[in-house]
């Protein structure tokens, strides 16, 4: 029996405003995400790319259509339980890495725990072993100011890691970073994602893009193709991604 698919999207629309100042920005979407792929979702400006995202990190909900998570429709759930779902297997990268300036990489990391309410030994314990799977435990005590802006991001990586995701969403996560430093970022996301974590990347780099296993290209408010990346070493099985 084959496993049940991460994500499930089905027929997925979103409407911003209404009446003549409506605007459609998804006009249907169809896209399976399995467990354990690299997703790359690239596309032109309002090509329904950052909407979908926005549906998939559980920030919005479709005006129309089925979102299931692990089999459950989130698009069901109420604003609190989509927050629950958000903390307990969703973890999130941005481009403007969004560090506490005048803390540390440690005290950064521990964040999502403090709101969790864990206790300070657990949370140093989580977060020293976040900051060790991004290799950055001997800048634990570091200030952003004083890492690079890769090292930065790795941070930022390391926060998204702490409360153990399922799915890590990364949002244009080399958009601030040079060429040599983007591809150091995208090698620990594929490191990551062979270690089971599912890595869904919005991105419009195709150089990056090429790191993914899957490509999903999206026009007009729909998937327009599937591809597999360039640079993948495992092929798309069937029409899953």
């Amino acid at each position: 029996m084959s496993q049940q698919p991460l994500i499930e999207l089905e027929g997925i629309t979103k409407v911003f405003g209404s009446g003549p100042a409506a605007f459609q920005a998804l006009k249907g979407v169809d896209l399976t995400i399995d467990h354990g792929q690299f997703v790359a979702i690239m596309g032109p400006s309002g090509s329904g790319k950052s909407t979908t995202m926005n549906i998939l990190g559980c920030l919005d909900v479709p005006t129309r259509g089925k979102f299931k998570f692990r089999g459950v429709e989130v698009q069901r759930l109420n604003r609190d339980q989509r927050s629950l779902l958000r903390r307990r297997y969703l973890g999130f990268v941005f481009q403007g890495f969004n560090l506490l300036s005048r803390t540390t990489a440690l005290e950064n990391v521990e964040l999502p725990l403090l709101y969790r309410g864990e206790k300070k030994s657990v949370r140093r314990a989580a977060a020293m072993h976040a900051l060790d799977q991004v290799g950055l435990a001997p800048w634990a005590t570091h200030t952003p100011a004083e890492l690079s802006g890769g090292q930065q991001q790795r941070v930022a990586i390391a926060r998204a890691l702490v409360s153990d995701p399922n799915v890590l969403l990364a949002d244009e996560p080399t958009g601030n970073l040079d060429s040599e430093r983007s591809v150091e970022i995208m090698e620990l996301l594929r490191k990551l994602n062979s270690d089971g974590i599912t890595v869904i990347m919005v991105t419009h780099e195709e150089e990056m893009a090429a790191f993914a296993k899957t490509i999903v290209h999206f026009r007009d408010g729909l998937v327009d193709r599937i591809e597999r990346g360039t640079m993948s070493e495992e092929p798309v099985a069937g029409e899953a991604v």
